[in-house]
This record gives structure tokens, sequence and C-alpha cells, in this order.
């Protein structure tokens, strides 16, 4: 082999490296750009936040760090205690979406503009109720009543609104202090008090409860000739006209044929006088777990007595307006009566 021959040899064989070469050098910067366009392309996807219950400036920095913008829409709700907070949105939470995608925010812009309910004529106690189911609802109130309330005889029953400031209709943006003036009832009103002699002790709370007579009770060992776990005196008498504010003074005589877990004794509560009478029960809850009432009453407030024979371990629980506000244990050592009243 010649030396012209050799050369044209090397020369194409190095033509054929460096061609070689340089594609190699071509498919590796193909597949450098290709994984760098998917690196790039998986950085764009993220997951969108959980930002409903938020207050709109965090959820606007969240929503930030996440490379997402917002479109917000306001709404007006029930309640001003959520102004400014995220209601709803869209996409929701845990949507993988791209990075710079749009989401959609209802913020609140709270309570809008309301009236004034008109409350003249209904009665105080359903008024409360309403007020505090809108409370339940709402997180808060937009209506509170200002205390105390203002009171007043009137030819209206116990309880009745009789006036109110604002007045009915005026329009309001946010919270409104309920200024009432209520009715105490019919000023000297008479009642015929019920005649609770020889009753036994369910049969006397029966008709103390449907006659709603203001009562105060005492116990002691029956005497000769009386039915013991009965009534046997009362002051005023029954079947007599009193003023319906009279309390009747009422004594019960011990019983003796109780069974042997069982407890006498005489519950006491001084309760707060109240402008009117409300509705107060007195229940037991049995070890058993039934629940038992034992009174169920219109009571003024005051000192409250009320006998009672129930299983030990029972307890005793006081409510108004069904909202408890006492209990206690039955105590086996009631039953054991000292001599005389109690």
């Amino acid at each position: 082999m010649n030396l012209d021959t050799i050369e044209s040899y090397v020369a194409n064989n190095l033509r054929l490296f460096v061609s070689m070469a340089a594609g190699l050098l071509v498919i590796v910067g193909i597949v450098a750009v290709s994984v760098f366009f998917i690196n790039v392309r998986g950085a764009e996807q993220t997951m969108v936040p959980d930002v409903q219950g938020r207050e709109l400036t965090s959820a606007l920095l969240e929503l930030q760090v996440k490379e997402l913008y917002p479109r917000i829409q306001l709404r007006f709700t029930q309640s001003s205690s959520d102004k400014g907070y995220i209601l709803e949105q869209n996409p929701p939470p845990g949507t993988i979406v791209r990075a710079g995608r749009r989401i959609q925010l209802v913020v609140s812009q709270g309570a809008m503009i309301n009236t004034i309910e008109n409350f003249i004529g209904r009665n105080l106690d359903e008024v409360r109720l309403d007020l505090l189911a809108m409370l339940s609802a709402q997180g808060s109130m937009l209506v509170t009543l200002g205390e105390p309330l203002m009171y007043e005889h009137s030819l209206e029953p116990a309880g009745t609104i009789l006036q109110q400031r604002p007045e009915p209709g005026t329009s309001i943006s946010g919270s409104t202090q309920l200024e009432l003036v209520v009715s105490r009832g019919p000023e000297n009103t008479m009642i015929m008090l019920p005649d609770l002699m020889g009753l036994d002790l369910e049969d006397a709370l029966e008709m103390i409860g449907r006659t709603g007579v203001d009562f105060e009770f005492s116990v002691r060992e029956a005497a000769v000739g009386e039915n013991p776990g009965t009534i046997v005196a009362q002051s005023p008498p029954g079947d007599t006209l009193a003023d319906a504010t009279t309390r009747v003074e009422i004594t019960m005589s011990a019983p003796t044929n109780i069974f042997e877990n069982e407890v006498f004794g005489l519950f006491r509560y001084e309760m707060a006088r109240n402008p009117y009478p409300l509705l107060v029960r007195l229940e037991s809850i049995q070890p058993s777990g039934e629940r038992q009432r034992l009174l169920s009453v219109q009571y003024a407030g005051g000192p409250l007595s009320v006998p009672y024979i129930q299983p030990s371990g029972s307890v005793l629980v006081l409510s108004m307006l069904n909202r408890e506000i006492h209990r206690e244990f039955v105590n086996p050592q009631a039953s054991r009566l000292p001599p005389g009243r109690f």
C-alpha cells in the first residue's frame, strides 16, 4: 500500500469519526433539551390548596406560593362575622392544575343591610329562642336584647312585647341592640286557688302545674288520723279567690310505704325572681337512665321546694325555659326524717 492510499484511508476514517462524534453530540443535546422541558413542564403542575373558611389575605398568600391567581367574586351573607372570608372556591381543594391557573374565590361581604323585625305582640320567650337559633346558625347575633328589659302591667298576657326600639322596619347594617317593653300581665289579677287537701304527692304536683299557683312545701310526720304521703294542710285554703301572686303554704305528711332502695326528701333551691312566671321543670334521672318529670309549672322564682320519692343514686335536674340551672344527687340520708317539720 502506497503512501497516497494510506493518507486517503486515514482521511476517510477521520471524517467518519468526526461525523459520528458530531451526531452523538446532537443526540445528547436533544436528550438534554427534552429532559429539561419535561422537568419544566412537571414543575408547572401544582395542587390547589384548601382556602375555604380562610381570611382573604391569608388565602391570597397561599395561592401566590402555588403560583396560582385569584378571580374574586363578592357575596352578601346573613352574618357580619364572616366578612372578608372565603365561602367557596373553584377548582376544589386537591385538584392538580398548571401554575398560572386562575382560582375562583367567593368572598363574604358580610351581612347586607337588613331591617328590624316587628316583635310587638310576640311572646318574649319565643323571641329569645328565635335569636338563639340565629346565633346557632350564623355564629353571631346581628340583633341582641338590651338588658335589663323594661316591664309594665297591661291587659296583655305576661311576657307579651308591648313596645320596641328601634322601630319595626328600621334599616340596620351591623350589630344592633333591641330595647323592649314587656307586659307583666294585668295588675291585681285574682285566681281561684286549687284544693290540694288529701291528694298524694303526684296528684298535688300535677294540679300545681296546671294552675300555676305560687307554692311552698313543708313536710312532717303524719299525725293521728292523717294518711301518710298526702297533703294534710294548705294555707290559704283551696277554692278561694286570691291575688295571682299569693304563695300557698302546703304541708305534706311523710310517706311510710316507700321501698328499701327509695329515698323520700325535700328538694330546695333558691331561684332568682322573674318579672313574670316562666316555665320551670324538675326532673329525675334514675340510675337506670330513665328520665322522670316531677314538676312542670309556670313559676315566678324565689324559694322552690318540692318533695320527691326517688331511687337512691338518682339525679335531680332543675331547668328553666329548657335550660338547666341546677342538679344534685338524691341523698340517701334525706329519708331519715327528724321529728317535726323540715
